[in-house]
C-alpha cells in the first residue's frame, strides 16, 4: 500500500510540474497600419518614426565615409607615406569620434521624445491601453510590432496570421 501511495505521489508531483508551466502566446501588431488608420491622431508618432529613419540614414552615411577613409588609409599605408598616414589617422579618429558622439546625442534625443510621447500623447496612451487590454483578455504574453513579415528590417521572420491582433486593436479603438 505504501509503495502505491509513494508512486501515486511521485506521479502527482511530476504532473503538477508539467501543468504548472504556462505556454507563452505571442501576438503581432502592425503599428504602421494602426498609424495609417489613425493618420491624424498618430502624427507625433509618425514624425518620431520618420526622424529615426533619417538619423539611421545619417549614421549609415557617416559609417560609409569612415569605411572609405579606412580603405584609402590602407593604400597610403602600402605606399609608405608616413606624413599622409598620420593625416589619415587623425581624420579617421575625428570622424569616428564624431560618429560616436552623434549616435549618443541622437539616441538620447529619440529616447527623450519617445518617453515624452508615451507619457503625454493621448493617442499613444490609448493605443497602449488597448493593446494591453486585448493581450490580457486573449492570453498573450508578448506582442511584437512588425510592419510586414517580408520586410528585411523586421525582427519577425515569420508569424501566423492567427496571432495578428492589428484589426482587433483598430476595432477596439473605433469602439472607444
Amino acid at each position: 500500500m505504501k509503495k502505491h501511495l509513494t508512486i501515486a505521489l511521485a506521479l502527482l508531483a511530476l504532473c503538477s510540474g508539467a501543468f504548472g508551466q504556462q505556454i507563452t502566446r505571442v501576438g503581432v501588431i502592425d503599428l504602421q497600419k494602426v498609424y495609417m488608420t489613425y493618420y491624424k491622431d498618430s502624427q507625433a508618432v509618425r514624425s518620431l518614426e520618420e526622424d529615426k529613419v533619417k538619423i539611421n540614414e545619417d549614421i549609415r552615411r557617416l559609417s560609409d565615409e569612415i569605411k572609405t577613409l579606412q580603405q584609402k588609409r590602407l593604400e597610403v599605408l602600402s605606399a609608405g607615406d608616413a606624413q599622409a598616414l598620420k593625416s589619415f589617422d587623425d581624420n579617421l579618429y575625428r570622424k569616428a569620434q564624431y560618429l560616436s558622439d552623434f549616435v549618443k546625442i541622437k539616441q538620447a534625443d529619440l529616447d527623450a521624445r519617445a518617453a515624452a510621447l508615451s507619457k503625454g500623447d493621448a493617442f499613444v496612451q490609448m493605443l497602449y491601453r488597448t493593446v494591453q487590454s486585448i493581450s490580457e483578455a486573449e492570453g498573450y504574453s508578448l506582442v511584437i510590432s512588425s510592419r510586414d513579415a517580408s520586410d528585411v528590417g523586421s525582427s519577425v521572420i515569420w508569424f501566423s496570421p492567427m496571432i495578428d491582433i492589428t484589426d482587433k486593436v483598430i476595432q477596439a479603438l473605433l469602439g472607444s
